[in-house]
């Protein structure tokens, strides 16, 4: 991809508005073969719920930092790129516990958390999930742009268009009764304890236009039945997967209403060549979360 010609204004700095707006007056410089299926993704996703953009400019890229927050010392190409795709989808945002609220995220290895379930776990599987399935204010698309790959890494991603193939027209009508409620994510609640939410669907729409919400781990059946078909949507999610191993360069982007998402286990070696992703979420509209946020950034609590 040609490079995008970066606004370079000291001032202008990273989760600042003015870099969010010089990035999306930017997106008229995306090449055609990058602009244009970004608007037809905005306009109608795709059965499989994912678009894959390879050869985006990143600039140069020095070591994987050990945190997500560590500073590298990096100029702020990838993150412009990143956002100005992100603008031809709708509005980047950020949520205050994931980062520090930042609305470009590093997604790398950390030591002590190679076996838990958050984005810098190395040593398991990261189970499918709706990217915060349990919040008001979920993204509708969740961007992941590849600095540093890793050949051990797939992302897996299922679509319910697939998943639903694999489910009985009894397990279809379950999965859109409110019962299965979800809990909120450890990172969400700094350190408390939350119960589950309120009963709600899984599947929503029409068979030509479906939606769901799903996470592996934090969700469960409010009854046995419901439980049961939660186990054979697992099973389903599972055969309809398919991995994507990000080279550098390569941007995923995830319908996040209509596929999950994971990721398969690899060894990290925190020596500065670890896999480095960088993440965005985007928003169709702004306007729904407006009494839960300040500037970009949700700020729903959980207590």
């Amino acid at each position: 991809m040609r490079n995008i010609e970066m606004i370079r204004d000291p001032a202008m700095a990273l989760d600042s508005e003015s870099f969010v707006r010089a990035a999306g007056y930017a997106r008229r410089s995306l090449p055609a073969e990058i602009h244009d299926p970004l608007i037809d993704l905005a306009d109608h996703s795709p059965r499989q719920g994912f678009l894959l953009l390879k050869n985006i400019d990143i600039g140069y890229i020095p070591a994987t930092p050990g945190s997500p927050t560590e500073a590298t010392g990096k100029d702020l190409q990838s993150e412009f790129v990143l956002l100005s795709i992100a603008r031809c989808l709708g509005q980047p945002i950020g949520y205050s516990p994931e980062h520090n609220g930042s609305i470009v995220q590093n997604i790398v290895p950390v030591r002590g958390t190679e076996g838990t379930q958050i984005s810098t776990s190395s040593r398991v599987e990261l189970q499918f999930h709706t990217e915060t399935a349990f919040h008001p204010f979920r993204p509708r698309y969740l961007l992941l742009l590849c600095l540093r790959g890793d050949p051990q890494a797939g992302t897996l991603v299922a679509s319910v268009y697939d998943i639903v193939e694999h489910l009985s027209q009894g397990d279809r009508a379950i999965l859109r009764q409110s019962r299965f409620r979800t809990a909120v994510d450890a990172s969400f609640l700094n350190g408390k304890t939350s119960g589950l939410g309120s009963a709600q669907p899984i599947l929503f729409g029409t068979d030509s236009d479906l939606t769901f919400i799903y996470d592996a781990d934090l969700m469960v059946g409010i009854d046995s039945e419901a439980q049961d078909v939660l186990e054979r949507l697992a099973k389903a999610v599972r055969a309809s997967t398919k991995s994507v191993v990000l080279d550098a360069g390569d941007l995923l982007v995830i319908d996040n209403y209509v596929a999950v998402h994971g990721r398969t286990p690899f060894k990290a070696r925190f020596d500065g060549s670890d896999r480095w992703l960088q993440r965005t979420f985007v928003a169709s509209d702004l306007a729904p979360s407006a009494s839960d946020r300040v500037g970009r950034i949700i700020t729903t609590s959980f207590d």
